[in-house]
């Protein structure tokens, strides 16, 4: 199985990308091989934001097989349209390595633990994902600037982009490491974002999340 992360950017067609928020979905949910997708907006500034960026949308999807992940991407009309109407697109290609949590109720991630995939040479990715508590959302976007100056400190870090499906209430994030140790030494001997996920923890911020891991197969940019 992989997972592959698709970033639509416009300059133009603004109000047709807007609409495909719930047009999209509809279009591809019947897919051969899709396991599981969510079409998502993007935040705006740094990537962590309360602003959105009307300007991007995210494609997650979870396929069966590179094979059926290809066939989508080369013969959907949907998805074709998409490229059509967007400036630039870029495609990321992922090997689930690890996750813990839920998504709408399921873990879309599961796979094999390989004990070696943390000595992964070469990027990574990060996917992290929550739905949050409606008594705990000003705590919890409060403390989003805190942790958008953190991540754009870290050693390692390549590239991070906000996402989500809900404003203010679901949010995603995406992160490219340059190796699994570099997402550990974030996670753990960060002050800042140490102290993030302990105010998360004893202030119960989220009512759902989730937590996966990725090795980065391919990085596909597309500029018009």
């Amino acid at each position: 199985m992989i997972t592959t992360v698709t970033f639509f950017h416009f300059k133009q067609n603004l109000w047709w990308a807007f609409t495909q928020m719930g047009i999209f979905p509809r279009a591809i949910r019947d897919t051969s091989g899709l396991r599981f997708f969510k079409m998502m907006g993007t935040g705006g500034g740094a990537g962590f934001s309360l602003r959105p960026d009307f300007k991007t949308y995210a494609l997650l999807a979870h396929w069966d097989s590179q094979k059926e992940a290809d066939h989508f991407f080369k013969h959907s009309p949907a998805f074709q349209k998409q490229i059509e109407k967007s400036e630039t697109y870029r495609t990321l290609v992922l090997q689930p390595v690890h996750s813990h949590g839920q998504w709408d109720g399921q873990d879309p991630f599961t796979s094999a633990r390989d004990p070696q995939a943390d000595k992964a040479q070469g990027p990574v990715a990060v996917v992290t994902r929550a739905t949050l508590r409606w008594q705990r959302l000003l705590d919890f976007w409060t403390a989003v600037p805190q942790a958008s100056t953190a991540i754009k400190k870290a050693k390692g870090v390549l590239y991070y982009k906000g996402i989500g499906e809900w404003p203010f209430i679901q949010q995603a994030t995406l992160s490219i490491w340059e190796n699994f140790e570099a997402v550990k030494q974030f996670a753990y001997k960060d002050h800042a974002h140490a102290t993030i996920v302990k105010k998360t923890r004893k202030n119960r911020w989220y009512k759902e999340d989730l937590f996966a891991r990725f090795i980065v197969i391919s990085d596909i940019q597309k500029n018009d």
